[in-house]
């Protein structure tokens, strides 16, 4: 294997059959040891996060392959921590699109002159640039096409698929009585046909789940969701 990435939460690997190999770590994202899914920094690491974070990736990607859904999830090695996938281009430098159902996080310090916490959200879709130098800033569509990151087109599949695949992990989880309030996806283009995938995680680590007004934290999730 041939070490090409290090992340905040994943190294990945090229593997000699063409596929990729994510290992997933312990760290998460977040400031000053408090977590946050919205986070451009590694903000403490929790033991087990890496593993409960692949295994609950593995059970929705699992289930969205089943749909038809495009990923890029071929396999998951519990033993191992990692998650082999086909190999996928992101947009630009690479792009995060957020689906929020409840205003908290970054959405509420933006526009909290205008939002009150927890206040409820119709699926609202932003997408921001990895760009850790400037804190990951939101762009607009026209933005996007403008600066050659994406076509129109593909910005309105972006949309709907973020919506599509966040309302089903949102009826995924409210099976077990939790209610979804954001989400953190990312796509990129097959590199072989130029499809949208999703790629990356769908774990605790990059959404916001409560029982109640109680946060569930990415291991708990994990149990929850995970159990018989």
């Amino acid at each position: 294997m041939e070490l090409i990435y290090t992340g905040k939460t994943k190294d990945v690997f090229k593997l000699e059959n063409e596929l990729f190999l994510l290992k997933f770590k312990d760290d998460v994202t977040g400031e000053n040891g408090v977590f946050d899914p919205g986070a451009n920094t590694v903000g403490l690491t929790i033991d087990g996060a890496g593993l409960a974070g692949l295994k609950l990736t593995s059970f929705f990607y699992s289930k969205l392959n089943q749909l038809n859904v495009p990923t890029h999830y071929v396999e998951a090695n519990f033993d191992e921590a990692t998650m082999t996938v086909k190999p996928a281009t992101v947009f630009g430098k690479g792009l995060e699109v957020i689906c929020r159902f409840k205003a908290v996080g970054s959405f509420l310090r933006r526009y909290g002159a205008y939002a009150t916490e927890g206040q409820d959200l119709d699926s609202f879709v932003e997408v921001t640039i990895k760009d850790d130098e400037r804190l990951d800033p939101p762009i607009s569509e026209d933005a996007l096409a403008m600066l050659g990151i994406l076509t129109h087109d593909e910005y309105t599949i972006l949309k709907q698929r973020t919506i599509e695949i966040s309302k089903f992990v949102a009826a995924e989880l409210e099976k077990k009585g939790l209610t979804l309030y954001d989400i953190k996806l990312e796509f990129g283009r097959d590199a072989k046909t130029g499809e949208i995938l999703l790629i990356d995680e769908i774990s605790g680590g990059n959404m916001r789940a409560y029982q109640g007004d109680t946060y569930i934290e990415p291991l708990q999730l994990e149990k929850i969701m995970l159990a018989e």
